[in-house]
């Protein structure tokens, strides 16, 4: 992922204005794995289809935003709970 470290200094969450951090290989294939299982939905409710390159997760661990061509998608709707699922890797 292509984000610059000043770039991600100031990012945070629209909702909790929390800071955001790549999310980890193991956060990332966790993901990727229920998305492939279908077992994903978005805050908005929408179900995600195609896996993620990458994500961005705030600090308490709650929330992942999706990056797409290294563009992160920061909207309410477009955010990713991680208690959705049992064991989501901290």
């Amino acid at each position: 992922m292509a984000i610059s470290k000043q770039l991600l200094e100031i990012l945070c969450c629209p909702v909790s204005h929390s800071p955001l951090s790549i999310a980890g290989k193991t956060q990332l294939q966790f993901l990727n794995d229920q998305i492939s299982a279908g077992e994903v939905i978005t805050v908005d409710g929408e179900p995600l289809a195609e896996p993620l390159q990458a994500a961005l997760i705030t600090q308490d661990g709650k929330v992942l935003y999706p990056v797409h061509d290294d563009i992160p998608v920061l909207l309410y709707e477009a955010g990713i709970g991680t208690t959705q699922f049992k064991d989501f890797p901290a």
